[in-house]
């Protein structure tokens, strides 16, 4: 398929931190073409918002509220958008590629296209077999439906789908998934994950299922801290997103955790031992976000890590009056000597800290009044 006609698809509606994460995305995308022709390789946005990729070398379809309404029903269940908008894209693509907006790449997107291929899903990651996880609510509710008519076995794999990937030979896929959700939604609870699920149904034993971690990073856990990176992206290049130098720091966007070296985190560990069990994994946190790292995408999650320790420390300790406590513990030396190079990152993050916690306190004594 060296000439077929590939489309990379972005399903992105509703709120604007999805457009942001999109926008860095494509970005990502185009970072990992520049050393290669594109191959045919096509970007298509199917949108409520066609304005954040005006300028943008992308297809906008644009969906409009009520096509969106009717994407999502019977039951409107949102995700089911997906499989419409990825089997719309069949229509006219050889090979087609949905990906989640929480996405970027590791390497060029024509590599994920090579692992399409007739007879092939190709999903974000692999996961456990359907009958390991007999305690989970999609195992309890849906099991002996399934077995019953012989739609699944505790030998069928389960699937994160932030990547989506056919051959237009294989669009019946979705026609069938689409069915199984119909079908399923109901007896299913509306559960929060029932569309990849009913991807791995509609596969079983139909097609082989083909990972792609080693090529794109899905951060559907910690959001908030990816997001922070993303932001700063977009703060520093928002009105040139694909120059050269935007591309370049698209690099520089990591997949790891901003975490001080082992040394500095050791003496975090021991500056923090005398206080109270509450307040010292807090305090730590507290100190991870003020640490003065080396990469400027890193250093744009601090806020992030300082909201981590103040709700982190409170669903530790749900028996205590740790929102109470917060203040207190934030106007104590000794994080301030635990960190003595950075006192001005320290106290601007117990400055935010205790903006918020007054917020919530003011919150919290409204709802009790």
């Amino acid at each position: 398929m060296a000439n077929s006609r590939k489309h990379l698809i972005y399903l992105v509606y509703g709120r604007q931190t999805y457009h942001q994460e999109a926008l860095f995305s494509i970005a990502s995308a185009f970072a990992h073409l520049r050393d290669g022709a594109a191959h045919g390789l096509t970007v298509r946005v199917y949108t409520d918002d066609p304005s954040p990729y005006a300028g943008l070398p992308v297809q906008v379809r644009e969906v409009t509220a009520e096509e969106l309404v009717a994407w999502c029903q019977p039951h409107g269940y949102h995700f089911r958008a997906k499989h419409v908008a990825l089997r719309d894209a069949l229509e006219d693509a050889d090979q087609a590629l949905l990906i989640d907006t929480d996405t970027f790449f590791h390497s060029s997107p024509l590599r994920l296209f090579d692992r399409i291929q007739p007879g092939s899903l190709l999903c974000n990651a692999i996961g456990a077999r359907y009958g390991e996880h007999r305690n989970f609510p999609l195992y309890r509710d849906l099991s002996p439906y399934l077995f019953e008519r012989g739609w699944a076995d505790d030998e069928m794999h389960q699937l994160n789908s932030g990547v989506i990937g056919l051959p237009r030979e294989e669009a019946k896929i979705l026609d069938r998934s689409l069915e199984l959700m119909d079908e399923l939604y109901p007896i299913a609870n509306g559960a929060y994950t029932l569309e990849e699920f009913v991807l791995a149904v509609a596969a079983h034993k139909r097609l082989e299922l083909v990972g792609c971690t080693d090529l794109i990073h899905h951060y559907w856990s910690r959001k908030q801290l990816f997001r922070a990176k993303i932001q700063a992206w977009l703060c520093k290049h928002g009105s040139s997103l694909l120059s050269a130098a935007a591309l370049d720091d698209t690099l520089k966007v990591t997949d790891r955790l901003p975490r001080p070296p082992r040394a500095k985190r050791l003496l975090y560990k021991l500056g923090t031992l005398p206080l109270p069990a509450p307040m010292r994994q807090f305090s730590i946190e507290l100190l991870y976000g003020c640490h003065e790292y080396s990469n400027e995408f890193d250093r744009a999650c601090g806020p992030v890590w300082w909201e981590k320790a103040a709700t982190n420390a409170i669903e530790r300790y749900p028996q205590e009056p740790i929102a109470e406590q917060i203040e207190d513990w934030l106007n104590l030396s000794l994080i301030h000597i635990s960190e003595p190079t950075r006192q001005a990152e320290i106290s601007y993050a117990v400055f935010c800290l205790k903006k918020k916690n007054k917020k919530t306190n003011t919150k919290q004594n409204k709802k009790r009044y």
